[in-house]
């Protein structure tokens, strides 16, 4: 064979090659909601979302469900992967997370129109989609934010593309994945969710700069919500909590214990709703702490311990992040203290300038704080806070008190008498929300929260009476 035909043989079997590789990814990157690049998800939500808009409202409710019910049956693999992805957390409280999330995330109910008829005539209040949504998510809890999210967004008639945390990739692309399918099978439009293969930072810069995006969210910590705050466009921000827990002296102290063991410890106290510092009054701290012990969930750690422990996960101020979300068997080993597999959480009793008192810690080692009186408590209660308006817990019997805390603290949750978790619905009443958005002042989000409000206005007589 002369060269000139060898040149067309290897060109011939080069363009077979690409074909045959282009014919194998292409199902791979884009039919199942996960793209190569942002601008393709974004092309294909905007393709998507107009033809969500054009479907009936049934059809909206049916896909809802699909992807209520897809979650369900998956719900045990996903929990298991992200905590083995990510490690953070504890796979039963993970469970519990989407459960929560494929069950009270409000769907279509949520944007009900809105009917006013008077002298003038009728006017009448409509809850529109804003078209595509660019969704920012974190690696503390990769399914139930996209859980979440997509359930309340798609309810609202939007299409969202996902930037996940790079360390809850495979997480996020599999949820992304369940979900894509079931809205396929409902009856729903391809793209109408969807992720890049390989989120970076660069794909989440790229996803709050594209000009098809209409909004965006953010999920995380204060940096990741400045980003978009910045975008120039609408922008709803979740950023970090410090929540404090206050006990007065009237508080049920065997309750309040049995409430923030649990919740303090849920998940490894990555939720950012967990009670992170407790700040109690003198007068009944020392039964407090003892009935926290006799739950058997608890271990009180000696000062000398406690010194060991914080040596471990406070690096030059900061939170050392290699033992955030971890079991706390894996934390006290490493620092030379051994304990129980029933073990769920670390307390100690800690000065009010402790590092893990005014920082964010999300691990289960709990700072217990004394203060004279409960106004002092409330005053250094709304320190610690930092102003994140974020979350905020009290166990007390005393309706003044439980007011001047509320009304000093400003929080977009507050919970009483009762775990952190009650107050997104967890054992409590009220709807659930994984972006919970206090910087911009949204609160728990719902489907209504991704929409625009559109007024029609009948201008002449309407009524019948």
């Amino acid at each position: 064979m002369d060269s000139g035909a060898e040149q067309i043989a290897l060109l011939v079997r080069k363009v077979l090659e690409d074909m045959s590789v282009a014919t194998t990814v292409a199902p791979q990157l884009g039919n199942d909601g996960v793209f190569s690049t942002i601008d393709a998800a974004v092309g294909a939500a905007q393709v998507a979302q107009r033809q969500l808009v054009a479907m009936s409202l049934e059809t909206r409710k049916e896909i809802i469900a699909a992807i209520r019910q897809s979650v369900l049956e998956a719900n045990e693999q996903m929990a298991k992967l992200a905590v083995e992805e990510t490690h953070l957390g504890r796979v039963e409280d993970k469970i519990r997370e989407n459960i929560l999330c494929a069950r009270k995330t409000p769907g279509v109910e949520d944007i009900q129109p809105v009917a006013v008829s008077g002298d003038h005539g009728l006017m009448l209040l409509e809850y529109a989609p804003v078209g595509v949504i660019g969704a920012l998510t974190p690696i503390t809890n990769p399914t139930g934010t996209i859980i979440n999210n997509a359930i309340g967004m798609i309810a609202a008639g939007n299409a969202v593309v996902f930037n996940s945390h790079p360390s809850a990739n495979e997480t996020s692309r599999r949820m992304v994945r369940l979900i894509h399918r079931a809205v396929v099978e409902a009856g729903g439009p391809a793209g109408l969710v969807g992720m890049v293969h390989e989120p970076s930072l660069d794909t989440a810069r790229e996803l709050v700069a594209h000009p098809g995006i209409a909004m965006l969210v953010a999920t995380g910590g204060k940096a990741v919500v400045d980003v978009v705050l910045r975008s120039g466009k609408k922008a709803i921000g979740a950023g970090a909590g410090n929540p404090p827990c206050l006990v007065d002296e009237t508080a049920n102290l065997r309750r309040a214990a049995e409430c923030i063991v649990n919740g303090a410890s849920v998940n490894n106290n990555i939720f950012c709703i967990c009670e992170k510092e407790v700040i109690v009054v003198r007068e009944v701290e020392e039964v407090l702490v003892k009935f926290m012990q006799e739950t058997g969930k608890v271990r009180l750690l000696s000062p000398e311990e406690a010194e060991r422990v914080t040596r471990l996960v406070v690096k030059d101020g900061h939170i050392n992040a290699a033992y955030i979300g971890r079991n706390v068997q894996i934390i006290l080993q490493d620092a030379g203290i051994a304990v129980g597999q029933s073990c769920r959480l670390a307390i100690f009793r800690a000065a009010p300038d402790h590092p893990l008192v005014w920082n964010e810690q999300m691990m289960p080692v709990l700072p217990v704080v004394t203060v004279e009186t409960v106004a002092d408590g409330i005053d250094f209660a709304v320190k610690v806070e930092k102003g994140n308006r974020h979350t905020a817990i009290m166990h007390s019997t005393n309706v003044e008190n439980m007011t001047a805390f509320a009304r000093a603290i400003q929080t977009t949750i507050f919970v009483k008498n009762a775990p952190c978790y009650a107050g997104i619905g967890l054992d409590g009443e009220g709807h659930t929300s994984f972006t919970i958005a206090g910087p911009t002042g949204e609160g728990l989000t719902s489907a209504r929260t991704f929409t625009r409000q559109r007024r029609c206005v009948l201008a002449e007589s309407f009524r019948i009476i």
